[in-house]
């Protein structure tokens, strides 16, 4: 495991926390307010949840209906462009997409039926696949922040990746480390807005729907949350 010495997450970074409630209950309107122009908007996410799609179609639906154009940025080889493209404009099927067995999940797949019917009514949105294969040398951090850093200045991009792929600054002490797409380009000088998500319990009956609380990274509860889950997906010692 490495080691690193601390994590900073500097401003505007929450911690949504996703607990089991006995009625549906979401909540956007804290992330939502910050999806404007020339802002990098970070939804962390422990894949195959079917709360994290949730939360993108009603981020990306809300964006569209106050008149924007967001460019939605996924966890995706980049390579898989022309097959997404197909699919938003209802030329080729969904499955034609291939997307890593890590992130796949019959939601994810439905997201794109969503966001091309929302497309049809509102052209100037878009979804971009970011991410370089396993098959590439490339480093992954690095080449999603490239692909984001070249996107338009003048339209809101939201990103959704892994929670771990979302920390502003990670001061390892080995050279092993690499940055997280959001530091690249928060060192860069975007404006980046992160949101990484933990599940609490990591599962919970069928019967639960669950519901978001936001934590602050300047909370004392926010610490334990970053040790006890982010950390572990960094494969890094406890600071």
């Amino acid at each position: 495991m490495e080691k690193l010495s601390h994590t900073n997450s500097m401003i505007w970074f929450y911690i949504m926390l996703l607990f089991p409630l006995l009625s549906n209950a979401y909540e956007h309107d804290e992330i939502q307010e910050h999806i404007k122009p020339g802002t990098i908007i970070f939804i962390g996410e422990t894949h195959q949840h079917v709360e994290s799609v949730l939360l993108i179609k009603r981020l990306i639906e809300a964006s569209v209906n106050e008149g924007q154009c967001p460019i939605l940025a996924l966890e995706i080889d980049d390579r898989q462009q022309g097959a997404i493209d197909k699919v938003m404009t209802f030329k080729g099927p969904i499955s034609d997409i291939v997307i890593s067995s890590i992130i796949d999940h019959r939601h994810y797949r439905r997201l794109f039926k969503h966001l091309a019917r929302l497309k049809s009514r509102h052209p100037c949105l878009e979804v971009s696949a970011i991410d370089t294969g396993i098959d590439t040398p490339h480093e992954r951090n690095a080449w999603m922040a490239k692909n984001v850093a070249a996107m338009p200045k003048d339209r809101p991009v939201v990103v959704l990746v892994g929670s771990h792929h979302t920390l502003k600054e990670i001061n390892w002490l080995t050279s092993k480390g690499v940055p997280s797409t959001a530091e690249i380009l928060h060192k860069q000088g975007f404006l980046v807005k992160s949101f990484p998500q933990i599940w609490i319990p990591k599962k919970c009956n069928s019967e639960y729907d669950r519901a978001y609380r936001f934590v602050s990274i300047d909370k004392p509860e926010a610490l334990t949350l970053l040790v006890d889950d982010l950390f572990a997906t960094l494969n890094a010692k406890e600071p």
